[in-house]
């Protein structure tokens, strides 16, 4: 009987070339993996799998606690299990059980996996890169030397000068040691253990004593767990996704790994075909010279081959030119990349899970992990079914769609722009959604129902509503609807009526084109209208300028609703803001505003509207009340001024007559309203100013006073040259 004791770094392609070299020289009768042996009886799928890959195992009575275990096809446990399958070998994964892990008070679902003594010992040796610290100083170190062999001294030695181990990582390796006991016991002869190498030397001969390790695991607490395969990514892998044995470019690791002969070469050429794609220059002399730039800093350095910081430096400063922005893309696209792994459909999943699969497949929707743009026409029968598809997942918190924000608030039907981007962590999300229902409508359906069941605040009331109408959740709708009715009646504060009105609005031209029928909507919003004008005048009664400022958004968002209403509602509405405009009061804020409004409904003509402004923006009224006055008049848009002389010339004399004492405290007012106007407004606007006469005559005199002749005169023979003219 012998045990081979295979230390490896995670995710290492030398380790993972290593570690298949390794086993089909020794040709084991059963393989033991670090890993959750819950796991155990998915050995048999690995065949059916590309990766990456990754096993998922979760406490069924809380996922939240859950891990993740990832493998890449460099990944030296992943070449293990191949090797296994391949050649029918008994596998048994020998790392603490899950149901342990999740049931430590201190556990948050970490993979199980150290950090990595190989790279500190590749660091310590003056190497940023643990790859070619690998081909160096093991693979190259002694001939006919195993290269587990130097590994197992290296961290013997090490572990001599460390403190003693945290208790989890003491369970880990008694658990380890057991399943080694009791695979000795079973009777193999030749038995591969392929671990993490920090745990090589506590499962080398001679072993403890068992009880030893039986008093460590004695009476650990116990959930239960349950695993899966699910997809993963490259850019999981990295370092900066927060994975605790990252990797800093799992794309230059995978082409270690496949790549035989020609490495900086073809990662080079690589390269430059992600710059091509961006339609970045980059020729094959481009190409050709970053070879050699790279081939010549690891000779000056002293390394046998260009390893990622030669090649990265290269690639910077060829390919390209120096500029940060196009190195980072080829951090993004290549170093890093975002492959993505498959699972067969003999994988087990849950309900939930498997439904979003076959309706994915059915509507075509391929689960990427780079984000990309999804433009849908809903009046097609491909592009509703994404849509519905889309909105009931962002129900059940699983944003593999993010509508883009401007559309949100679009009045448009007919189109809808998503950024799809797929997330192996919405794996464990849908696990956890599955408690509401098997399919993903009716896990929505139940969703929406518990929100409402809850008696939020009518705003979230309305977004159910809405939720409703963009999922399709019609059995969910006439629940949520009552309750919407019925709050709304019971709300007294028309503030909170009037922010849950513009998200109802919006939802009621939803139905033509989603072949909803939304005539229940309607009244609902009519109501809710009704009581917001019945209740403006009180609630517009007496407040300062923070309130009187929040009211007037209110005011906009309701007024932009009542456009997507029945000719009757809105009538009803402008009828309550004619009715409000001049009551005793009213902040000067609302009354500039509304009288704005009412001008544009053409409930107001621009003679009693110039009479308004003039009536406010005399000398004896506050020059603080007559900016308040205005900023909420020109809210709407300065095209007034451009347009309307009168206008102008109310505003101009008003300016002019202001006190110089008064004028500082007014300008903050007039620059937050007049600094709103666009460029080409303000220049118009300045330019009909400067026409305007003031007591009769124009300001002529103002303009002769402003002229220099002198510089003018020095300008007339360039034009008369450009004219064709005599001087």
């Amino acid at each position: 009987m012998s045990v081979h004791l295979l230390g490896i770094r995670h995710h290492g392609p030398g380790s993972a070339r290593a570690v298949r070299t390794e086993l089909a020289e020794l040709a084991p009768d059963v393989v033991l993996i670090e890993g959750p042996p819950e796991a155990d009886a998915l050995v048999p799928l690995v065949r059916d799998l590309r990766p990456p890959v990754a096993l998922l195992a979760y406490a069924t009575d809380d996922v939240s606690r859950a891990a993740f275990w990832p493998f890449a096809l460099f990944s030296p446990e992943w070449q293990a299990l191949r090797y296994a399958v391949d050649h029918e070998v008994p596998v048994q994964f020998c790392d603490l059980p899950a149901a342990f892990q999740f049931a430590e008070p201190d556990d948050r679902g970490g993979a199980g996996r150290s950090a990595d003594p190989l790279a500190r010992l590749a660091a310590v040796a003056g190497y940023d890169d643990p790859e070619r610290w690998w081909d160096d100083k093991i693979e190259h170190w002694r001939t006919g030397v195993s290269p587990f062999e130097v590994i197992a001294e290296a961290m013997t030695v090490l572990r001599e000068n460390e403190p003693e181990s945290p208790p989890r990582e003491q369970r880990r390796e008694a658990y380890m040691r057991t399943v080694l006991r009791r695979t000795i016991k079973q009777g193999y002869e030749r038995i591969a253990v392929i671990c993490g190498a920090w745990h090589v030397p506590a499962l080398a001969s001679p072993l403890p004593p068992a009880n030893r390790d039986q008093a460590v695991l004695k009476g650990l607490p116990k959930r239960k767990v349950a695993c899966t395969w699910v997809p993963w990514t490259h850019g999981r892998l990295a370092g900066a996704s927060g994975y605790g044995a990252g990797i800093q470019s799992p794309g230059w690791y995978h082409h270690l790994f496949t790549t035989d002969d020609d490495v900086t070469a073809r990662w080079m050429t690589e390269a430059a075909g992600v710059l091509r794609a961006q339609d970045l220059p980059v020729s094959t002399a481009h190409v050709i010279e970053a070879v050699r730039l790279a081939d010549t800093l690891a000779t000056l350095r002293d390394r046998s081959s260009a390893g990622l910081a030669e090649v990265s430096e290269s690639i910077q400063a060829v390919l390209c030119d120096g500029d940060e922005l196009r190195g980072k893309l080829v951090v993004e696209k290549l170093m890093v990349g975002e492959r993505l792994g498959a699972v067969s459909e003999q994988v087990p999943q849950a309900p939930l899970a498997a439904d979003l699969t076959a309706t994915a497949r059915r509507l075509r929707l391929r689960r990427d992990p780079v984000v990309r743009e999804l433009d849908l026409d809903l009046r097609t029968e491909s592009g509703l079914g994404k849509s519905r598809l889309l909105h009931r997942l962002r129900i059940l918190g699983i944003h593999w769609g993010v509508r883009e924000v401007s559309a949100i608030r679009s009045k448009g039907t007919f189109r809808e722009t998503w950024e799809l981007a797929w997330e192996p962590s919405f794996e464990v999300d849908l696990i956890a959604a599955a408690v509401y229902g098997t399919t993903v409508p009716a896990a929505a359906t139940e969703v929406v129902r518990k929100v409402v069941a809850a008696r939020p605040p009518l705003p979230e009331i309305t977004t159910a509503v809405e939720d409703c109408l963009l999922a399709d959740l019609t059995d969910a709708l006439p629940e949520v609807l009552a309750a919407l009715d019925e709050r709304a009646a019971a709300d007294a504060d028309v503030a909170h009526l009037m922010a849950a009105l513009p998200a109802l609005a919006r939802v009621t031209r939803y139905g033509d084109v989603r072949g909803t029928d939304v005539g229940a909507l309607r009244v609902v919003a009519d109501r809710m209208l009704a009581r917001v004008c019945a209740g403006l005048p009180p609630a517009a009664h007496g407040l300062d300028d923070d309130a009187a400022a929040r009211l007037g958004e209110l005011v906009d968002d309701v007024h932009e609703a009542t456009t997507l209403l029945e000719d009757s509602a809105k009538e009803r509405w402008i009828d309550a803001l004619a009715g409000l405009v001049d009551a005793p009061g009213l902040p000067a804020l609302l009354a500039g505003k509304l009288t704005r409004l009412l001008l544009d409904a053409d409930r107001l003509d621009t003679a009693e509207v110039e009479v308004r402004l003039a009536r406010v923006l005399t000398a004896g009224i506050e020059p603080v009340k007559g900016a308040a006055y205005v900023e909420g008049f020109f809210a709407g848009g300065a095209l007034l001024l451009v347009h309307d002389d009168r206008l102008l010339r109310v505003i101009d004399t008003w300016l002019a007559a202001i006190p110089a004492e008064q004028f500082t405290e007014v300008l903050p007012l007039l620059r937050r309203t007049f600094g709103a106007f666009a460029g080409p407004e303000k220049r118009a606007i300045g330019e009909r100013a400067a026409g305007l006469s003031r007591g009769g005559g124009l300001r002529k005199a103002v303009v002769a006073e402003e002229l220099d002749e002198q510089r003018a005169e020095a300008v007339l023979p360039v034009l008369a040259t450009l004219l064709g003219v005599g001087a």
